[in-house]
């Protein structure tokens, strides 16, 4: 009986994982830093005025990540933006395990790739503690979404959360991983 193990959780395990832990010299195994969670989310600041709106990003996040996505709920009343606390203004989902793998493995080798004038994503995404954050200007570089069925093209932010203690350390980790990063932001 062989039990399916997506390609980038096996890559670790093989390669990602010595790799690092020869870089950064550990003395243990589990000093080497891991991916924990990636999450999605999209902002919908035009959802004040329509409820369908939500509707669709719930549908283009579910079926770009494979699982369920849920709206999310504005936290105060602003006056300014006629938003009143308790409307959805957004949609987000967070993937662990095997489906977050999955994820990663479409974007860096098809998503990505698919961007429009691609020339790798800046690093300058990392908060310090180890995790990573980048925007995509549209959701149609991801293949499961019709475009022909999109109303709006809507950007999303993605985050790599890790167990990495250092950018540096996330940084390598994402490497390994296969994401592109551009060299332009590592020069300055």
């Amino acid at each position: 009986m062989s039990t399916y193990a997506p390609r980038l959780k096996a890559k670790y395990a093989k390669e990602v994982a010595p790799a690092l832990q020869k870089q950064f010299n550990y003395t243990s195994n589990m000093q080497v830093p891991r991916l924990v969670k990636i999450s999605l989310n999209q902002g919908l600041g035009d959802a004040v005025g329509d409820k369908k709106i939500v509707d669709a990003a719930v549908i283009d996040m579910t079926t770009i990540s494979g699982q369920k996505a849920v709206p999310t709920v504005s936290k105060k009343d602003i006056s300014n933006f006629k938003l009143r606390k308790g409307m959805p203004i957004g949609a987000r989902v967070t993937l662990r395990g095997d489906k977050m793998y999955e994820f990663l493995d479409r974007l860096i080798a098809v998503a990505l790739p698919r961007t429009r004038d691609f020339r790798g994503v800046q690093a300058k995404g990392f908060d310090g503690r180890g995790n990573f954050t980048f925007g995509v200007k549209e959701q149609i570089i991801f293949p499961e979404i019709d475009i022909d069925k999109v109303s709006k093209i809507r950007g999303m932010d993605i985050t790599f959360v890790t167990t990495a203690k250092t950018d540096a350390e996330a940084k390598a980790l994402l490497t390994e991983f296969g994401m592109p990063f551009s060299d332009k932001a590592d020069k300055k």
